[in-house]
């Protein structure tokens, strides 16, 4: 990992079978981790850092976050690392969630150009959900179909299995009444009385209000009056009144007629509607509230967030190009980070927020005599995760060495097992605090099925702390752990 290697950790281990008093010879091991973005860091974001994402946007759902975003990491794969990520390439949309706002468990991706064998290439996601007449809870996910038109997959969980419900974009250019060309960046939200409302557009932008199906339309188009636009549209219901946000173009605002300081290029702005939101005289410009991340000290690149009010805090996602400069990598590859951001909702005002490293505080620590899954990360070296047949479930494995931290675990009583869910063969070591911290256990898989595996603590735990997980070969499969 370039530039981002500056040591080699070597770990001395005895390996303890579970049930058994015999002990395996000690392995050598070593994990590169000194000098990468979160695991050598206190640094909340990236939210992932084992995956390039952008345009993030998120829905809760019985009491968990889960967050949606483009699939730079596609790009990337599929082309020169080194070379401009112009996105064409990206057919799927990656899905991730949180109950602690610092460890994010990955879902995987959704792959839409299979769902839709009719788009174009698949960007900036959009989602909300409604409890419907058959009882369930449905998700409505639209996204950018390239530049051309938004296109919408439909699901009753939010990590699927999800569907097409329809055989062409939702909207487009060729699209009766929509009087543009370029209808992307779709924003979607649902009001107070249940009913749909979309915004999307290039260059210039337009509303509408959906039908009953979240599929068809119940207005006209309505031109909204965002001078300079250029993308990244977003809807938002806040003290009861439609919220309408969207990027500004990187062209200087020496024209600038809507009101209030003139904008910083590239930023973030929004709209309120002083009265009926379908015309397009009640829209009257507030404030920039997110500046372009190259103004905070990171690299330039486009502007794209998503603000979500989750567990009585308001937060703002977006992405940097942090992850990428630390890999040193040269391509526009991206990362969704999320920042604390301040919302009146008796105004509604939003105020500046700014992207930074640190990004935000945990808000509820990690419960180890739970049920964990391996794919909930804080910070990751040498990691990949694989599907398995459950939607929205991932293994972790590693294809020689690797390590996975989780942050904030709280041990309220003492720890004296170690439980892992595994297949493969391999060792599983576990250190508190850091990957050179106190070994608390060592266990050896070899299972041809998935199956769970005790094995006594070395030492037992009590107390708050970082646990760092240790894989070591190429065939294990690690699905969860807890303790007791």
């Amino acid at each position: 990992m370039k530039n981002a290697i500056i040591g080699t950790m070597y770990l001395l281990v005895s390996i303890v079978i579970a049930g058994c008093s015999a002990h395996r010879p000690a392995t050598q091991l070593d994990v590169d981790w000194r000098g990468t973005l979160k695991m050598d860091s206190a640094c909340h974001n990236p939210l992932l850092d084992f995956l390039y994402t952008a345009d993030p946007t998120a829905v809760e759902h019985e009491g968990r976050l889960y967050v949606y975003g483009t699939n730079d990491q596609q790009q990337h794969d599929e082309t020169r690392p080194d070379s401009a990520n112009t996105y064409e390439r990206i057919n799927t949309l990656a899905m991730m969630s949180t109950r602690d706002m610092v460890n994010w468990t990955y879902h995987g991706l959704i792959p839409t150009k299979k769902l839709a064998p009719w788009i174009i290439a698949s960007w900036a996601p959009t989602i909300c959900s409604r409890l419907e007449e058959d009882g369930k809870t449905h998700f409505y996910l639209y996204f950018s179909n390239s530049g051309f038109g938004t296109g919408v997959l439909t699901a009753t969980s939010p990590v699927g299995p999800w569907t097409s419900p329809l055989d062409k974009s939702i909207v487009d250019a060729k699209t009766p009444g929509v009087g543009m060309d370029v209808c992307f960046d779709p924003g979607v939200a649902i009001d107070n009385e249940g009913n749909g409302w979309l915004a999307f557009g290039g260059a210039q932008s337009r509303l509408v209000c959906l039908g009953k199906d979240m599929l068809s339309f119940d207005s006209p188009f309505v031109k909204l009056p965002a001078q300079h636009h250029f993308e990244a549209n977003e809807l938002n219901f806040i003290g009861g009144r439609m919220v309408y946000t969207y990027n500004l173009d990187w062209q200087p605002k020496d024209d600038w007629k809507m009101g209030g300081p003139v904008p910083s290029i590239c930023s973030m702005a929004y709209m309120l509607a002083e009265g009926d939101s379908l015309q397009t005289d009640s829209w009257k410009y507030q404030h920039h509230y997110m500046r372009n991340p190259g103004e905070d000290g990171f690299e330039y690149c486009n502007n794209h967030t998503h603000l979500h009010k989750y567990e009585g805090k308001w937060y703002v996602f977006g992405h940097t190009m942090e992850l990428k400069r630390n890999k040193g990598i040269k391509g526009g590859f991206r990362n969704i980070i999320v920042e604390n951001i301040e919302v009146d909702e008796s105004v509604p005002s939003i105020s500046m927020s700014h992207y930074t490293r640190e990004g935000v505080s945990q808000i509820r620590t990690v419960n180890p005599f739970e049920q964990q899954e391996m794919e909930t990360t804080f910070a990751t070296v040498g990691i990949r995760f694989e599907p398995t047949e459950e939607p929205g479930n991932m293994v972790a494995m590693t294809d020689s060495v690797g390590a996975i931290k989780v942050v904030g675990v709280e041990f309220d009583k003492k720890a004296r097992k170690l439980i892992i869910t595994a297949k493969g063969k391999g060792q599983m070591d576990v250190r508190l605090d850091n990957p050179e911290g106190k070994l608390i256990a060592s266990t050896f898989i070899d299972a041809e099925a998935m199956q769970e595996q005790a094995t006594s603590l070395i030492v037992p735990t009590i107390g708050k702390h970082d646990v760092v997980f240790i894989f070591n070969g190429k065939t294990l499969q690690v699905d969860g752990w807890r303790m007791r």
